[in-house]
């Protein structure tokens, strides 16, 4: 929806007292127009293709979606009469009106918010009710992703692991970083905002078919950790009982490339000079630090 939020901004900024009027009749005109996919829309159609391999015996979807929208629900048909004409089975939606979607995360048990508003994504995190990623916009040309899978690459610190670690590299250097993480190599790491979310995807691996490079859910870990810093991440994921399929510590390589081979249905990670390179390749959210986190004071460092 960014060329009707464009057109809303504009706007606003040139006429504020008839912009929800210009808007309401801007939307109406083209509400039997589909909206073309955003960056989280082939992410979401592989995980609602999921329940395909739901069992007679489940009571409910192994996911849902919902639609969250600040448009109100007279200009947000467009959205519902995207979502029928694309066949997607979504049946929940909410319109806010122009109030912040992050107040109704815990009325849907919200797993995962992919959002492209800073500021909803920045209360939700702060919230620590989900994971929330600010959605870059989607690359021009990225390679068919084969369906029947969902494929989601995770950076690691301040995104799976908590920033503990990210902070000891960016305030001591490297060789202070790696001493450490080679002397805890066994202890593991705290849990970073999407640490819940992998946990869930990983009880989910559980339900579906495994055992092949074919499996349903197919999930890699791409990192500027490399050895001796390597070993801390396997021994937490041990601990935390998640497996993953690919786990890659570039230690400084960059990271596009390997993304571009795994080919994700999306990339997480916290820091822009990595993000901006890989959204050029594959669809990319951006996870923002807790408010309070000292890492949100610090300039972005060379490694992850």
């Amino acid at each position: 929806m960014s060329e009707s939020d464009q057109m809303f901004k504009a706007a606003l900024e040139t006429d504020p007292e008839s912009v929800i009027e210009n808007y309401r009749c801007y939307m109406q005109e083209r509400e039997d127009e589909p909206l073309a996919p955003g960056t989280g829309y082939h992410l979401v159609k592989a995980l609602l293709d999921l329940n395909r391999h739901m069992k007679s015996g489940d009571k409910s979807p192994l996911v849902e979606v919902v639609v969250m929208s600040r448009n109100s629900p007279d200009t947000g048909i467009r959205v519902l009469k995207t979502i029928r004409h694309d066949q997607l089975a979504i049946t929940r939606s909410a319109f806010t009106g122009g109030e912040s979607v992050a107040d109704y995360m815990d009325a849907f048990d919200v797993d995962l918010f992919l959002t492209t508003n800073v500021e909803d994504a920045q209360k939700v995190i702060d919230s620590r009710q989900c994971a929330a990623a600010i959605l870059k916009a989607p690359p021009a040309n990225a390679p068919q992703i084969p369906e029947g899978q969902v494929r989601i690459a995770f950076d690691g610190d301040a995104v799976l692991f908590s920033d503990e670690s990210e902070l000891v590299y960016k305030t001591q250097g490297l060789d202070a970083f790696l001493a450490r993480e080679d002397e805890l190599q066994h202890t593991p790491m705290e849990e970073g905002p999407y640490a819940s979310l992998l946990k869930k995807l990983a009880k989910l691996q559980e339900r579906l078919p495994t055992g092949s490079k074919d499996s349903p859910i197919r999930i890699a870990i791409v990192t500027a950790r490399n050895s001796p810093s390597e070993m801390r991440v396997i021994n937490t994921l041990r601990a935390w009982g998640v497996y993953v399929d690919e786990a890659f510590f570039l230690g400084g390589v960059g990271k596009p490339k390997v993304l571009s081979a795994f080919n994700p249905h999306i990339f997480f990670d916290d820091q822009d000079v990595h993000l901006e390179a890989a959204a050029n390749l594959v669809p990319s959210g951006k996870v923002p630090y807790l408010t309070r986190s000292a890492l949100a004071g610090l300039l972005p460092a060379l490694a992850e």
